[in-house]
């Protein structure tokens, strides 16, 4: 399917947003909604169809959907997941471009991942910010609106990839303000606990 220069672009802000919160989740979505001809994928991401890819993203998105709700150990599991949110998002949009000049393609991959980096890196800061409360509903909270949020993200880019695309802007830009904000409040953090520890 040929995709128009300006959609393609959209469709690639809002998916590389969502592989950044849950690439799993993004993956299985986007093979699900080609499979059942809902949106026709491009053709260089036919694969996504595949059951077994299908398949494959649904276990790992089931994996996910616990470990990332777990206090503590869901700042290990983002941690880890860097090597692969943020790769995904970049081939993803390497893949999705594929018509296009290999010199648009690096473009879109780096934008793609850049896309993703800054969505998986304001998903971990809020984690850091919530994690130290001692109940765990908050966690769970936040771990199930963002996967929600994904899935959601993902089918609205197939339906309206400007709307998605706009929301998933703004959302970049708060996600941005957030994670200066969470890295500004540890850094007090740990000059605060410093100057404690000097004065005992």
């Amino acid at each position: 399917m040929h995709i128009p220069a300006e959609e393609l672009v959209a469709l690639l802000i809002a998916v590389s947003f969502a592989a950044g919160l849950n690439t799993y989740a993004t993956v299985a979505t986007l093979g699900l909604l080609g499979r059942f001809g809902t949106f026709a994928l491009p053709a260089a991401l036919h694969p996504l169809q595949s059951w077994w890819v299908i398949g494959a993203s649904a276990a790992l998105f089931g994996v996910e959907l616990f470990a990332d709700k777990v206090p503590a150990f869901d700042l290990v599991w983002n941690a880890l997941h860097t090597f692969i949110r943020v790769p995904v998002a970049a081939l993803l949009a390497w893949r999705a471009t594929a018509t296009l000049s290999p010199q648009e393609q690096i473009v879109a991959a780096l934008a793609g991942g850049l896309i993703a980096l800054i969505a998986h890196g304001g998903k971990t800061a809020a984690r850091a910010a919530v994690t130290p409360s001692p109940e765990p509903l908050s966690n769970i909270g936040l771990s199930m609106g963002e996967d929600v949020m994904a899935v959601g993200l993902t089918w609205l880019a197939t339906v309206h990839p400007y709307v998605e695309a706009a929301i998933a802007a703004v959302l970049v830009m708060l996600l941005i303000l957030l994670i200066r904000w969470v890295w500004r409040a540890l850094g007090a953090l740990f000059r605060g606990a410093a100057t404690e520890v000097s004065r005992v």
